[in-house]
């Protein structure tokens, strides 16, 4: 599935940059998951189809995404040529999380000036010492983003999150590393198991496993960028081995988490 992928990942150090992802896939897809951060992606080959809260979309070249925190999406090629991207995974610093309703129904922005703008961020970032100018132009990027989300908030359909589904989804937050069985979150949230499970996943389209694991390989990913081994971060994000962080990191990133690690930083932050 990802012997024909290319992946580059580092954590810069520019204030509300979580992550950085350059990647260049043929046949890979994304299955369904959630990131605990805001993602802002373009694609400069290619182009990606994928569904978030349950709505198809797609990034031709003069587009910007959006894909807003702990809203499940999938990603495919929508060619068989596949699809080559860069990434900013960034934290509420830009982006806060009152703006997510209104990216959810329109997170694909065709604004000329702003992908220019993301692609100056890139460019800035991959070059050693050009942090400060990463910083400015994030800075101007954060600007423009608001100023989309804002004039659409009135516009925002409010988000499907019944009380159940968001206690448990709070308890699985909670519970990213020591997990938690579906006995005792329906002991702790007085409902019965099954239930759990359908009020989950008719709230945010994404089974409570599902859930846990996309957090769980979001902190693994934050964890090798650190310079640590695969088998300390399997232990330090509540996998049972590093056979079994491999199995899920490969299947929600693409690669394994040891090539993922290797990648480095290529402008040595």
């Amino acid at each position: 599935m990802s012997s024909r992928a290319s992946v580059s990942a580092w954590r810069p150090r520019v204030p509300g940059v979580v992550e950085v992802f350059h990647a260049r896939f043929t046949e890979y897809a994304y299955p369904m998951h959630v990131h605990d951060a805001w993602t802002l992606l373009i694609v400069d080959d290619g182009a990606v189809r994928y569904d978030l809260d349950r709505h198809e979309h797609g990034t031709p070249h003069d587009t910007v995404s959006l894909l807003p925190p702990h809203v499940p999406h999938n990603g495919a090629p929508a060619t068989s040529d596949g699809f080559r991207k860069r990434v900013l995974y960034l934290d509420g610093h830009h982006l806060a999380d009152g703006l997510i309703g209104a990216a959810v129904d329109r997170p694909d922005l065709r604004d000329p000036l702003l992908r220019r703008r993301v692609g100056q961020v890139h460019s800035a970032l991959v070059r050693p010492g050009d942090e400060l100018e990463a910083e400015s132009r994030l800075t101007l990027v954060g600007e423009r983003l608001r100023e989309h989300l804002r004039s659409r908030e009135v516009l925002g359909a409010p988000r499907r999150d019944p009380v159940l589904a968001r206690r448990l989804r709070e308890l699985l937050d909670e519970r990213v590393v020591d997990g938690v069985s579906l006995a005792e979150a329906g002991g702790t949230l007085s409902a019965h198991p099954a239930h759990l499970v359908r009020a989950f996943s008719g709230a945010y389209g994404i089974a409570p496993h599902q859930y846990l694991m996309s957090r769980r390989v979001g902190r693994a990913r934050r964890l090798l960028l650190e310079g640590r081994s695969p088998g300390e971060v399997a232990v330090a994000t509540g996998f049972y081995d590093q056979a079994h962080l491999t199995r899920h990191f490969r299947k929600l990133v693409g690669v394994t988490p040891g090539r993922y690690r290797a990648t480095g930083a290529p402008a040595g932050g």
